[in-house]
């Protein structure tokens, strides 16, 4: 049996062991907020590949991810539907309302929910869900009321940490880290 060589303080795991529902931001949290636009106007997005990872992972665990963003556009759509996102609210900049559709969705509360976000847009979510993160390199306002900042920066696997943060909350890490090593 491997032992697990991630930790988090344990008063930060209480406050996020009930969450069932994780909403993320995209530009900035899920990208590293960057636009690249093609000769043509298209936007390109660059995604990390331990992100996806670890959403995958959330939804083993039975923590629903879901996507709140203020943009729209074709790669974004083809990223969140080949990791399996189906509750995502495209072209939403005002997200505290979209958050609560999906929760009723779900049949779930703030108490049992999460947001990763960066910028102002997500303050509205942050404040009033149980556990609240932002990337290292998110607005200082967002670190500001995040109960978790990151070491890592959007786009380069600040996701993935909040994820493993919320497997381990939940009692699933070990086992499905385990279930890598047969």
């Amino acid at each position: 049996m491997h032992t697990p060589a991630l930790n988090f303080d344990p008063a930060l795991l209480l406050k996020a062991q009930g969450v069932r529902v994780a909403f993320f931001d995209v530009d900035g949290v899920l990208t590293d907020g960057g636009l690249l636009l093609t000769d043509h106007g298209e936007t390109i997005k660059r995604f990390c590949t331990l992100d996806g990872h670890g959403l995958k992972m959330l939804q083993k665990a039975g923590i629903t991810p879901a996507v709140i963003t203020g943009r729209d556009s074709a790669p974004l759509r083809a990223r969140l539907q080949s990791l399996g996102i189906n509750h995502v609210r495209y072209g939403t900049e005002d997200k505290a309302p979209a958050a609560q559709e999906i929760m009723t969705e779900l049949g779930l509360d703030w108490s049992q929910s999460a947001h990763m976000g960066d910028d102002w847009p997500d303050i509205a979510v942050m404040t009033r869900v149980a556990f609240a993160c932002a990337p290292s390199n998110a607005h200082v306002e967002v670190k500001a009321i995040a109960h978790y900042v990151t070491e890592r920066e959007g786009g380069s696997g600040a996701a993935r940490e909040f994820c493993d943060l919320l497997l381990v909350a939940s009692g699933r890490y070990a086992a499905l880290l385990q279930s890598y090593f047969a």
